[in-house]
C-alpha cells in the first residue's frame, strides 16, 4: 500500500483521509537544501522515532526507536560522510536535533528521499511529523497526532509514500 499526498494538504491512506501540511515553498523536482520545499517522488518510510519519556512505545508495525539526547540528523551540507543521516550530535557538524523542547518530534518517521549515497546539498532530514496548527514546513509532511497515531499503526516497512 502506498500513502499518497494528493494536495498540499491531504494525506490518502487506504479509507483514511488526513490533514496534512507541507513545506512553505510548495513541491519541487529538484529538491535543495533549505529551499523550503517538498521533494516530489515516490519513498521508502524509515523507522518511527518516538520521544520515550514522553510516550510510552506507540503500536505499529514499524521499528520503534527511542529519541536521546545526543540524537541529531545532519543537514551539513560539507560533511559528506554524514549528510543526511542519523547522527550522534558533534558540535562541528550541523544537524537538526531530534531530542527537542517542543512537540514536533515527539513522534516521527524519515522518509527516505536522498538517503541512499546522499547528494551534499538536495535536500535532508525529510520527515514525517506532528502538528497543532499545520504551519507550512521547511519540506517535512506534519499530521496531528490523533491522525499520526492512526497512519502509523496501518503502515509497515514495505509501505511507500508518493509526493507529487
Amino acid at each position: 500500500m502506498t500513502i499518497i499526498l494528493k494536495n498540499k494538504e491531504t494525506l490518502k491512506f487506504d479509507d483514511f483521509n488526513f490533514k496534512c501540511s507541507i513545506g512553505k515553498s510548495g513541491f519541487t523536482k529538484s529538491k535543495i537544501e533549505g529551499d523550503k520545499k517538498t521533494p516530489i517522488g515516490i519513498f521508502s518510510l524509515g523507522n518511527l522515532y518516538y520521544r520515550k519519556d514522553r510516550h510510552p512505545k506507540p503500536l505499529t508495525k514499524l521499528k520503534c526507536i527511542p529519541i536521546k539526547k545526543n540524537m541529531g540528523w545532519c543537514d551539513d551540507i560539507k560533511n559528506k560522510k554524514y549528510y543526511n543521516k542519523l547522527i550522534n550530535i558533534k558540535k562541528n557538524i550541523r544537524h537538526e536535533k531530534l531530542f527537542r523542547n517542543d512537540y514536533k518530534y515527539d513522534f516521527l518517521i524519515p522518509i527516505h528521499y536522498n538517503t541512499k549515497n546522499p547528494k551534499l546539498g538536495k535536500g535532508s532530514a525529510i520527515f514525517i511529523h506532528l502538528t497543532k496548527n499545520f504551519e507550512p514546513t521547511f519540506g517535512c509532511l506534519t499530521l496531528q497526532k490523533k491522525d499520526f497515531l492512526i497512519l502509523i499503526k496501518l503502515v509497515n516497512k514495505k509501505t511507500k509514500i508518493k509526493i507529487n
